[in-house]
């Protein structure tokens, strides 16, 4: 039986996410909103593949920097490569940490939870609002040693905080308590080289009660704050050094915008 908090009848931007990726955790609501979504921005497709291969490619370089504390949050459904999966894969003694607050990923949780190697995988149910309570949780406070470098992972979720102050400052107190050689990955989304339905897909979310705010270039470089970015900077999520499946594609056709930070 589906749990009543999780509002099958009201399209939700993780479960949207799955069915464009071609998952089958989600609902009719869903559904629609996201055909609605494709119908304005056929491309959307290929964007939301590219960032998922930011994600993977930004995971698997602070890996390699020697990091071994990942803390996601914003994790949302799980959909495969899972970040565990790919950190783990490099480092098999990383610790890993997903954060989110949504009903629905609590009921895939378990999902998340199976290690790929002899480091720990943990879940935490707290909203990235409240970075300081995120901290004091017990899978960070026994789990991390924060006196070890920790790489933050914000994918695909800071366009739902639509005041830019308020995202700032979020960014800001979730790196405060970490040590330098920390890393911070952020993806999010953009619409500025999109001219044919990216405020389409903008539009339809807000319209069916899931709140967006693209992002500028300018605007998503503002998010870093003053740690460095390695090279090349902040790009379109294709662009950031791109491999494989990269290739080819058109930046028209990808409406997100990644870069990885260090701070020093």
């Amino acid at each position: 039986m589906t749990p009543p908090e999780l509002r099958p009848d009201v399209p939700h931007s993780a479960r949207i996410y799955d069915y464009v990726l071609g998952g089958k955790d989600n609902f009719e609501a869903d559904r629609v909103a996201a055909e609605k979504m494709l119908e304005g921005m056929p491309s959307l497709r290929v964007s939301m593949r590219a960032n998922r291969r930011f994600m993977v490619k930004a995971a698997r370089f602070m890996a390699r920097q020697g990091i071994r504390q990942f803390l996601d949050v914003g994790t949302g459904l799980p959909t495969h490569p899972n970040l565990h999966e790919v950190v783990q894969g490099e480092a098999p003694e990383a610790k890993v940490v997903y954060v989110d607050n949504d009903p629905l990923v609590l009921v895939h949780a378990r999902a998340l939870l199976i290690p790929v190697g002899t480091g720990t995988v943990s879940y935490l149910d707290a909203d990235l609002r409240e970075p300081e309570a995120i901290f004091s949780a017990l899978p960070i406070r026994d789990g991390f040693d924060l006196a070890q470098p920790v790489a933050v992972t914000l994918i695909a979720v800071l366009q739902h905080i639509v005041d830019d102050d308020i995202a700032r400052d979020i960014v800001s107190r979730v790196m405060a308590p970490l040590v330098p050689g920390s890393a911070l990955a952020i993806a999010a989304v953009t619409t500025e080289n999109d001219e044919r339905g990216g405020d389409h897909t903008v539009q339809t979310y807000n319209r069916s009660g899931v709140p967006v705010r693209p992002r500028s270039l300018g605007e998503v470089e503002a998010l870093f704050g003053d740690l460095p970015r390695v090279e090349p900077g902040v790009v379109l999520v294709h662009r950031w050094r791109p491999a494989g499946e990269d290739a080819g594609i058109e930046d028209k056709d990808v409406a997100m915008y990644g870069g990885v930070a260090f701070k020093r």
